[in-house]
């Protein structure tokens, strides 16, 4: 029993040195030289793949001027990595140390804040509803006994069930794996309509075969504030926040907004068009990590 005893103890000191290490992501890639971004393939201009291995978006935008200030902290160059990931896996990923910072399109909200710590809110979203012109949709009344496609791992159609406008109505939702695979959904016909948030909408409209044939419509099914995930209690959180509310001081942050939503974007150098919101604004104007929740308050 004994030996038993000393064996948990030994395993249960060791993951709690893991989970401090994986807490410390200065410490971490102080010591290995590396750090790993998380970046979406599909998620508009807040975070894409570019191919061949490379990422561009709003946010891996902002997260290599957070690694700069990372670089300077611990004295040395760091070789960032990137790994795509999913929202289904995302969190898991930053929980077990695997991704040091994710930076996607991550809904802060009070469920996700208990796993993981979101830097101070960098996107204000609308979820909003992407449907084909030809189609004839523009409210959520017109969704009756419509096939609805959405991404797994996302709240969208929770949003869309709960909304004041849906009671009566009745869809059929269909998963994509992703965005990009959700709007294919969308695309070719096995889904009426793609509730999504509305960057994300635009910018798969942006590079469909005919952006023209597509538009988005309804109402605003929910506000959400879309942030850069750390770790929970990590070091890094700090030094992002900082980064984050230096780069809106400076007026940097609005050039890298419009570098990403309102200029031609490789690689086909679409354009997604989408101006800064004024929720947007108001949350730049005075920086804070506070969850969905708070948004969702009268």
């Amino acid at each position: 029993m004994k030996k038993h005893l000393l064996a948990f103890a030994v395993a249960a000191l060791a993951a709690g040195s893991v989970f401090a290490q994986a807490s410390d992501t200065i410490a971490k890639v102080k010591a290995s030289g590396v750090i790993t971004m998380g970046v979406r393939d599909s998620s508009g201009a807040l975070s894409y793949t570019m191919g061949d291995g490379k990422y561009g978006g709003f946010h891996p935008d902002i997260c290599q001027r957070i690694v700069a200030n990372l670089e300077k902290a611990v004295g040395k160059k760091l070789e960032v990595r990137y790994l795509a990931v999913t929202s289904q896996n995302r969190i898991p990923l930053v929980q077990n140390g695997t991704v040091d910072i994710e930076c996607g399109s991550t809904t802060n909200n009070a469920t996700r804040a208990k796993d993981v710590s979101f830097v101070v809110t960098t996107y204000v979203e609308e979820v909003r509803i992407a449907t084909k012109v030809k189609s004839g949709i523009t409210s959520i009344a017109q969704l009756n006994g419509k096939n609805i496609a959405t991404t797994t791992g996302t709240t969208s159609v929770q949003l869309l069930r709960k909304h004041e406008r849906a009671a009566g109505v009745d869809f059929k939702e269909i998963f994509g794996k992703d965005h990009a695979d959700s709007f294919l959904l969308l695309e070719s016909g096995r889904a009426d309509a793609f509730v999504m948030d509305g960057q994300i909408l635009a910018g798969n409209i942006a590079t469909a075969k005919n952006p023209a044939d597509y538009r988005i419509v309804g109402e605003v099914l929910s506000v959400e504030p879309i942030a850069i995930m750390v770790r929970k209690g990590d070091t890094l959180k700090k030094l992002a926040d900082d980064t984050v509310k230096d780069l809106i001081k400076t007026g940097e942050l609005a050039k890298i907004y419009d570098k990403w939503f309102m200029q031609p974007i490789p690689p086909k150098n679409t354009r997604v068009g989408l101006p800064l919101s004024e929720t947007t604004k108001a949350a730049w104007a005075n920086p804070n990590d506070k969850p969905a929740e708070e948004y969702a308050k009268k």
